[in-house]
């Protein structure tokens, strides 16, 4: 049986931890009675208007509080946003409809950038001259992922599928060590890796280009998100997106203090640019969601409907109509 002083400190901090918003991933009111909004980010370099609204200060203009955590990958980011760590999520296009297709609360509120420069990393001595090489190799990937899509659509480029090759799900870090190894003949992994691939490998490095799929990165919104701090937080992203545009080597400075050193600034200014950025909410990307939720029904057997209308019901356009009308061309 616990004892009386242990069961009061066992209350106390209990009593704290719900008068504290970190503990509950945030929706209580901040230091000076603004309300706290927890983010969930992962890519740093697609989610650059929030690194750049955190960096500048921007949140506190529109009334919140912003705390912005960095996760490994966008599944890592939207299993906080499920798991009620976070509020909303920066994450890319087949986490959000691999939730979406398994019936989780989940609300699509902008399409905050795009991106379309992959490249399938590969040895010399592997020969894989052309993605129909990959037929019978064994290719890395973070399943689960975006990459994992990218790396269907190489395949399907020419008429393979993921039955044609071998998949082995690694990290995103563990790409450019396994092809060192010898353990997979190719790989595909977030563009922040590229150049420790080609560092490793020197002379044996070797890459495809491939620019046959448009990643999208998404905020996206889970249960415990407010109406009310959903449309401020997009009304700090839509200023982070105007300095952009405005100052992109100044923003890029403000990316690259936010990773704390977990990218370089090499990488940095020759990959910000290739994003495009602008909040907004398309025919475009529900066309491309659900050619996705088709592929990730068939692929991982998913429950549940791909089709348009089960996703538009995820879209939520309220916030964004709130804060930029002509940005919703989806209704």
């Amino acid at each position: 049986m616990p004892r009386p002083r242990a069961v009061a400190a066992l209350l106390t901090a209990a009593l704290l931890c719900a008068l504290t918003s970190a503990c509950a991933g945030g929706s209580g009111a901040a230091d000076g009675g603004r309300p706290a909004v927890s983010l969930a980010g992962s890519d740093h370099l697609g989610g650059a208007p929030v690194y750049v609204a955190q960096e500048r200060g921007l949140w506190s203009a529109e009334g919140i509080d912003a705390t912005v955590t960095t996760r490994p990958s966008g599944r890592d980011a939207l299993g906080a946003v499920l798991g009620g760590q976070a509020q909303l999520g920066v994450v890319g296009d087949l986490p959000a409809v691999t939730a979406a297709l398994s019936g989780r609360e989940l609300r699509i509120v902008a399409d905050l950038s795009r991106f379309s420069d992959w490249r399938l990393l590969t040895r010399t001595d592997r020969q894989v001259t052309g993605f129909a090489a990959l037929k019978g190799r064994k290719v890395g990937v973070p399943q689960g992922t975006n990459v994992e899509y990218a790396l269907s659509r190489m395949l399907a480029s020419v008429q393979l599928t993921a039955t044609d090759v071998t998949v082995v799900n690694l990290a995103p870090n563990q790409v450019t060590s396994a092809l060192a190894r010898g353990d997979i003949d190719a790989g595909v992994t977030f563009p922040s890796f590229y150049a420790a691939a080609r560092a490793t490998l020197g002379d044996r490095y070797a890459e495809l280009p491939f620019t046959g799929y448009t990643a999208r990165t998404l905020l996206v919104a889970g249960p415990a998100a407010t109406e009310e701090t959903t449309t401020a937080v997009l009304r700090a992203l839509l200023k982070a997106q105007r300095q952009i545009a405005a100052d992109p080597a100044a923003a890029r400075e403000a990316v690259l203090a936010q990773s704390k050193g977990a990218l370089q600034a090499d990488y940095v200014d020759a990959y910000q640019p290739r994003y495009g950025y602008g909040a907004s909410l398309s025919p475009e990307l529900l066309a491309e969601l659900e050619q996705e939720a088709g592929w990730a029904k068939a692929a991982q057997g998913l429950p549940g409907s791909a089709d348009r209308a089960v996703l538009l019901r995820h879209l939520h356009t309220a916030p964004l109509t709130a804060v930029d009308p002509a940005a919703v061309t989806i209704h």
